[in-house]
């Protein structure tokens, strides 16, 4: 009696490659996403204590009365409902709008110019790049300090430049109608750099061929400027513009340094308005809830800058 026995052999590997394993446990997809939260936590965990947090906790703060020292009285929506018949708080509301409408457009306007005029080649347009940065790198309370003098109606520069052509210059930071302007304009000339720089690489990445392919068309340098260099720029516009613009709701060392919210509340901004309220009042509810208004404003602004650059930034130039 025979038996046939059949023996099968796996084919080995060949020498020198180790034999691949199957691995076992999550999904790729799943172990993917875990490894990029394990990478991002540091980040996040920075983000969730020094920015989440505190706006939940300023949030609750609000609904209380308490005055740093004493127990906190819960009071619920009384600190908004005091705020919205408060006319101080919507004058410094007014304020920040005002500055922003100031100061946004103009910087812009500029830092685009002198972009445009640095992206082409000339002489020493290295050299001016750093000099026009510089002044962003100054700290905004020298700078107040500075521009003060600079102001002053008896011994400042700008009066005495004035009156040599037989100007009388007018008391600049003690006129409500000239104190947030000149404000604006100490912003601007520490910004526009800043901004230029940023504007600035936007136009060197564009792709020259775009350019010249518009000039072989026919199409002038404005053309080409309205029609190709402009709706390229738009992703360095809109990080330009978000950033200034929460930069500009924000503004305080200036105030604080130059204006004191003054002359008769004309600088009187939300941030410097929040201040006084919290730090000289002692009215940390009522500060809290003037915080929020603050933080909703700015939300309620880039949200929309968000929604009119969605479709309309290019990334691609394939």
């Amino acid at each position: 009696m025979s038996t046939d026995i059949t023996v099968r052999h796996s084919p080995r590997a060949p020498a020198g490659r180790p034999r691949r394993r199957r691995r076992t446990g999550l999904p790729r997809r799943v172990r993917e996403i875990v490894d990029a939260y394990i990478l991002l936590a540091p980040s996040l965990i920075g983000f969730v204590l020094f920015l989440v947090a505190p706006i939940f906790g300023v949030l609750a703060l609000s609904l209380f009365d308490w005055n740093l020292m004493g127990d906190p009285a819960f009071v619920g929506l009384g600190n908004y409902r005091e705020l919205a018949a408060d006319a101080e708080a919507w004058r410094s509301v007014w304020n920040t709008v005002y500055y922003v409408l100031l100061n946004i457009p103009v910087q812009t306007v500029l830092a685009l110019l002198l972009a445009l005029a640095l992206n082409r080649r000339m002489r020493g347009g290295k050299v001016l790049r750093v000099l026009y940065v510089l002044p962003w790198m100054a700290m905004p309370v020298a700078l107040g300090i500075i521009w003060s003098w600079i102001f002053d109606p008896k011994y400042g520069a700008v009066n005495r430049l004035l009156g040599g052509i037989g100007i009388d210059g007018p008391q600049w930071l003690s006129d409500p109608a000239w104190a947030m302007p000149v404000l604006a304009s100490v912003n601007i000339w520490q910004y526009t750099g800043y901004t230029m720089l940023i504007l600035l690489a936007g136009l060197q990445a564009i792709p020259r061929q775009i350019n010249e392919a518009a000039e072989i068309d026919g199409a002038g340098p404005v053309e080409r400027f309205f029609r190709v260099t402009l709706p390229l720029l738009r992703p360095s516009m809109f990080f330009v513009l978000v950033t200034n613009t929460i930069g500009s709701f924000q503004m305080f060392d200036t105030v604080f340094v130059m204006t004191q919210g003054g002359p008769g509340g004309a600088t009187d901004t939300m941030n410097f308005h929040i201040y006084q309220q919290a730090f000289q009042l002692f009215r940390t509810g009522y500060a809290s809830a003037l915080a929020m208004v603050l933080f909703g404003l700015i939300l309620l602004v880039t949200l929309g800058q968000f929604l009119y650059f969605r479709k309309r930034t290019v990334y691609d130039f394939s």
